[in-house]
């Protein structure tokens, strides 16, 4: 007398003895479970793409190891030769949208972190905009504020990283501002600080957006002074408002802030010098801040750690020294 077949569940997990792998059950088959892990030659990869020196305008994509220091190295180019524009990034793809050249682009390019390369197009915006401030999750870009042609805007766009296409309406932030400086954590997206063409123009203020569902920001809280052309960074719980400017005294200031709490933020220390418009990216335990002007151009790369507050470490050097540019990475605090 024979045993009747044992049904299995889908998705069922078992560990295969014979080849020592983790797998599981797809309705037919037993499937060997892959994961991924975003470490790239020893760690994870952050970029800094576009900028600007007196004299030039650059379509530079470098690339660093974040865990490692030392100089960055040529990942590619873009298609354009953008300033300010805004990036988001998931776990093997990082975008650049928007910028300007000097006219402001409704253009999405994309990379693919494991493959050094030019960037590819992804589609458009809705609106055209520079200076707008990028946040993601694990599958969301999200933009908000920014400056259009001959305005200041409040409009918060989104595209959906994986899937090439055009920017979709998410909603509003509370004024028509510059934004630079943004972060995010798995779910919320934060915004530090702006510029808006009424006075005082540099502003204090934090806001935040749910991710996953579209609408218009909320209140957060204050930053410790006004700020704008500041540097936004995260891990999945510290987000970092790095310099800035408030027009026209240049600032050194390190601000954090726990995004899953509202509330003020507190000081974190200095960069080593006071910068505007540099370009940042991170992993789960660095903030990397790099170029930016004092207000001459700089080539320089520094690092914060999220675990202990302090002033910035030196990194390395970019490839060209520029500000204006702006950077990603595939372990950023999106992703948690």
């Amino acid at each position: 007398m024979s045993l009747p077949p044992v049904e299995i569940p889908l998705g069922a997990m078992r560990f295969n003895s014979d080849s020592q792998k983790l797998e599981y059950f797809n309705g037919d088959v037993w499937m060997q479970v892959h994961t991924f892990n975003p470490d790239l030659d020893g760690g994870a990869r952050g970029t800094f793409s576009g900028g600007q020196t007196p004299s030039s305008n650059y379509n530079i994509i470098d690339y660093i190891t974040i865990a490692t220091q030392g100089n960055a190295a040529d990942f590619g180019d873009l298609s354009s030769l953008p300033l300010a524009a805004a990036t988001a990034a998931d776990r093997t793809r990082g975008i650049s949208a928007g910028g300007y050249t000097p006219s402001i682009l409704n253009t999405v390019e994309y990379i693919t972190f494991s493959s050094t390369g030019n960037a590819a197009d992804f589609g458009d915006l809705s609106t055209a905009v520079s200076y707008s401030g990028g946040m993601n999750s694990s599958t969301r870009g999200v933009l908000g504020g920014g400056y259009v042609p001959s305005a200041f805007t409040n409009v918060i766009q989104y595209v959906t990283i994986q899937s090439t296409g055009n920017g979709n309406d998410f909603g509003d932030i509370s004024s028509t501002r510059q934004v630079d400086g943004a972060a995010s954590s798995p779910t919320r997206g934060v915004l530090f600080g702006g510029y808006e063409p009424s006075s005082p123009n540099s502003k204090n203020l934090i806001e935040y957006i749910t991710i996953a569902t579209t609408g218009n920001s909320q209140d957060f809280g204050d930053l410790s002074s006004a700020r704008y052309a500041n540097a936004g960074f995260s891990n999945s719980t510290r987000a970092i408002s790095a310099g800035g400017n408030t027009a026209p005294t240049f600032i050194s200031n390190i601000d954090s802030i726990t995004i899953a709490t509202k509330g003020n933020s507190t000081n974190f220390g200095s960069i080593a010098a006071a910068t505007t418009y540099s370009g940042a990216t991170s992993s789960p335990t660095r903030g990397v801040i790099g170029g930016g002007g004092t207000p001459t151009p700089l080539n320089t790369i520094q690092y914060i750690s999220f675990a202990t507050e302090g002033d910035t470490v030196d990194f390395g050097d970019l490839t060209q020294a520029r500000n204006q540019l702006r950077g990603m990475s595939n372990a950023n605090g999106g992703l948690g």
